[in-house]
C-alpha cells in the first residue's frame, strides 16, 4: 500500500493574539467576551475576507490566519491594527483590547484544514516579540514585501527567538502623507527583532 503523501505548501501565516486577556477577563468575562465577538464580527472577520485570508485555528485569546499572499497578510494586519486603535480611543484604558500580530512566510503541513510545522511556529514566536498594537514580521516576509507597500522598516538589532535558529526580523511603520504628519495619534507600529543567529541589514526608519 502506497504512502500517503503529505501536503505541503508555501503560505503567509498571521498569529494574532490579545494582550493581557488573563486579567480583562479576571476583570469583566461576559463584558470582555462580548467585545472581543464584536471585533471579530465588525471589524477582523470582514478585513480578513477582504485580504482573501482564511482563519485555520482560533483559541480563546489568538487567531491563526493562512494568506496565499504576503502583501495581504500585512496589508490586513495593518488596517486590523489601525482600526483596533480607533475602535479603543474612546474606551477607558482598563477595557481597551490590544493585539499582538506575528507574520511568518514559510513551509507548512495541511492536514483537514489546520497547519503545523516551522511555518507556524516562528509566527506564533514572532507574535511574541510584538509590543501591544504593533506587528512583528520575519525577514522573509520582509524580503517579499520590498516596497510593495508605503510601510518603512527598521532593525532593532539582534534578539534570540526560543526554539528558533537563524530567524531574522525587522520593525518599521506606516508612512504617513505629508498632509497627515501632523496627527498627534500615532500610526500602528510593524515591530520585529532579529535572533542572534544572524544581523540583518539596517532598514529605513518611518520619514
Amino acid at each position: 500500500m502506497a504512502e500517503e503523501r503529505v501536503e505541503r505548501r508555501l503560505a503567509a501565516i498571521l498569529c494574532a493574539d490579545v494582550v493581557g486577556y488573563s486579567r480583562l477577563m479576571g476583570a469583566d468575562e461576559e463584558g470582555t467576551l462580548a467585545a472581543l465577538k464584536g471585533h471579530r464580527r465588525e471589524l477582523i472577520d470582514p478585513l480578513i475576507d477582504q485580504h482573501r485570508g482564511r482563519i485555520f485555528k482560533t483559541t480563546g485569546d489568538g487567531i491563526l490566519i493562512e494568506f496565499a499572499s504576503v502583501v495581504d497578510a500585512v496589508r490586513c494586519a495593518v488596517v486590523v491594527q489601525k482600526g483596533m486603535e480607533d475602535r479603543n480611543a474612546n474606551l477607558p484604558e482598563a477595557e481597551r483590547i490590544r493585539l499582538r500580530i506575528g507574520i511568518n512566510l514559510g513551509d507548512v503541513i495541511v492536514d483537514e484544514g489546520d497547519m503545523f510545522g516551522d511555518g507556524v511556529n516562528v509566527a506564533a514566536r514572532i507574535e511574541g516579540l510584538a509590543a501591544p498594537g504593533e506587528i512583528c514580521v520575519s525577514a522573509s516576509v520582509r524580503e517579499q514585501i520590498g516596497e510593495k507597500l508605503p510601510i518603512s522598516f527598521a532593525d532593532l538589532g539582534d534578539h534570540g527567538v526560543k526554539n528558533i535558529a537563524g530567524r531574522c526580523a525587522f520593525t518599521g511603520s506606516r508612512r504617513t502623507p505629508s498632509h497627515r504628519r501632523k496627527s498627534r495619534r500615532a500610526e500602528p507600529k510593524i515591530r520585529c527583532r532579529c535572533p542572534t543567529a544572524r544581523r540583518s541589514p539596517s532598514c529605513p526608519l518611518p520619514i
